[in-house]
């Protein structure tokens, strides 16, 4: 596994810990959330920006994409 893939990873774990930890939620429940609204899919593709802002920029930016899809979080 190449270096970026390692922190791309790196990066979604912290992303979806800190989503769990916002919405009181254990860390499962919120990766499979953020996968079913496309939120995962949203970072991964997006990594080269997204990964450059703050992680609540981050957390906020999965929010929209995630409702965008259906999503009810909030």
């Amino acid at each position: 596994m190449s270096r970026e893939d390692r922190n791309k990873i790196d990066y979604m774990v912290v992303c979806v810990n800190e989503f769990a930890e916002r919405f009181i939620m254990n860390y499962k429940d919120a990766f499979n959330y953020l996968f079913k609204y496309n939120a995962i899919k949203f970072l991964s593709e997006n990594y080269i920006v997204e990964h450059t802002l703050s992680i609540k920029d981050a957390i906020d930016d999965i929010v929209i994409i995630a409702k965008n899809n259906g999503g009810n979080l909030i």
